[in-house]
């Protein structure tokens, strides 16, 4: 079998280009949104409102049909335009307007109106309350934490659109904006909904993240608040991927510190692979956002540890790539022989190797390039690739 000679610093250097950029591909992407435990969210309100071009107050005409595209489109009576939207462009709507929905609408309506010509219309179900909520929420040019201290208050709110309304602009904002509002989220009964397991599961991943920020938020004006609730309710959760634990272990990381992430790692252990999984989210984002509290060393560390399951390791490794945390490269490099069978791992780990700039990394590499030359070169073709795991 004939010796593969190791990368050359030049190649080495694209490979790790390559690698890391797939890397960053590929995870998810945390600095834009405040909580990335939340999953994806549509525009806020708010948003709809200042970036249309008419915001009408309507009458459902005739009920929603699908139109030639299949989705539901219903006609609409104007009744009011509101004057005073940032986007309002000049002129007036049509009496009459076909507009998109979600569901069928019955009576009163908010449209949104493009603001190109002819303007493109989607709908929405709104009564005296929402439309309320829809004229005096705060513009999107005001600072986002003050927005956010407005929105606190209508989180759970009875009416379900508003309270959608009032996570999706807690899920979009920057988390120092989050971690704002810190004192409007105190007044809110986090406590509860954390504990409750009948809490939307993206929601409660979010209202564990605010309680770990008011736990860590001394001034936000409760006392005696400690991490036991998000505690309690990892535990009661049982490891069940809906119960949004990786939001609650981010809570216990941002309220707790180090300390709180011994405890993690700890209740994590190798019959837990759930646990790991959900701890390996909550680790990205420690890593993102609070290396002022726990070193990035130690989020490393917690990472390493992790890479030796079998049922996260592709993930950590990756993670630990991202991290650049080259001190774990015999650690990683073990893994190309225990993981023969599992594809991901060994992409992984042949990633990891080409974009470490150490020595043994390319020892490791000369090693099983003498050993499985065709192996080894089937993984780093797929790991300079952007694909999903």
């Amino acid at each position: 079998m004939r010796d593969v000679d190791p990368p050359s610093d030049r190649g080495r250097g694209i490979g790790r280009r390559l690698f890391l950029a797939a890397v960053f591909f590929v995870l998810p992407a945390i600095a834009a949104e405040a909580c990335p435990f939340c999953g994806p969210v549509g525009d806020s309100l708010a948003r709809r409102r200042d970036t249309a071009g008419f915001v009408c107050i309507a009458e459902a005409a005739e009920r929603a049909r699908p139109d030639a595209s299949g989705l539901l489109a219903g006609t609409f009576r104007v009744i009011q335009v509101l004057p005073d939207t940032p986007g309002r462009v000049a002129g007036e709507p049509p009496g009459l307007v076909t507009a998109r929905v979600l569901a069928p609408v019955e009576g009163t309506a908010v449209l949104f109106g493009s603001a190109e010509s002819p303007p493109r219309w989607t709908a929405m179900a709104a009564d005296e309350t929402l439309l309320g909520h829809v004229v005096t929420a705060p513009a999107i040019t005001q600072p986002a934490s003050e927005r956010l201290t407005w929105f606190a208050a209508r989180l759970e709110h009875p009416e379900p659109a508003i309270a959608d309304d009032a996570f999706a602009e807690f899920a979009i904002a920057p988390f120092p904006a989050v971690c704002e509002a810190a004192a409007a989220l105190a007044k809110r009964p986090l406590e509860k909904w954390v504990a409750d397991p009948a809490t939307e599961q993206r929601r409660r991943g979010f209202y564990g993240l605010a309680l770990g920020i008011v736990v860590a938020d001394g001034s936000a004006g409760r006392t005696g608040l400690s991490s036991a609730p998000l505690r309690a309710a990892l535990d009661a959760g049982g490891g069940d991927f809906r119960a949004g634990a990786d939001g609650l272990m981010a809570g216990i990381l941002v309220a707790d510190r180090s300390e709180g992430l011994d405890w993690l790692l700890d209740r994590a252990g190798p019959d837990r692979p759930v646990d790991q999984r959900q701890l390996l989210a909550a680790l990205r984002f420690a890593g993102e956002y609070l290396s002022q509290t726990i070193p990035s060393a130690r989020i490393a560390a917690a990472t390493a540890k992790l890479a030796h399951s079998p049922a996260v390791a592709a993930d950590a490794i990756i993670d630990l790539a991202r991290m650049e945390a080259w001190e774990e490269v015999d650690a990683v490099a073990a893994w190309w022989d225990a993981a023969a069978d599992d594809p991901l791992i060994r992409r992984a780990v042949a990633g990891y190797l080409v974009a470490c700039p150490s020595a043994p990394a390319r020892d490791h590499l000369a090693r099983i390039g003498r050993e499985d030359p065709a192996a080894l070169a089937a993984a780093r073709a797929a790991a300079e690739l952007p694909l999903g795991r």
